[in-house]
């Protein structure tokens, strides 16, 4: 996800978008411990889509961001 398209979301819409990587993050990761992970890169994905995203929610708490 880009994070042009998270910045034109609403706060709500961001954290709940947090909390649904983060739920994937940990299915991906029971996932690869059991040996049933097909697709290993989607980690490192959801990884920086979480950090992206705290980033984000971040900025606007601060105030920071394009303003205009």
């Amino acid at each position: 996800m880009k994070a042009s398209e998270l910045r034109s979301l609403s706060n709500e819409e961001i954290k709940q978008k947090e909390q649904e990587l983060a739920k994937e993050l940990v299915n991906l990761k029971f996932q690869h411990s059991s040996g049933q992970l097909e697709n290993t890169m989607r980690i490192p994905q959801v990884k920086r889509d979480l950090a992206r995203i705290k980033t984000i929610l971040r900025e606007k708490a601060l105030g920071l961001g394009k303003e205009g």
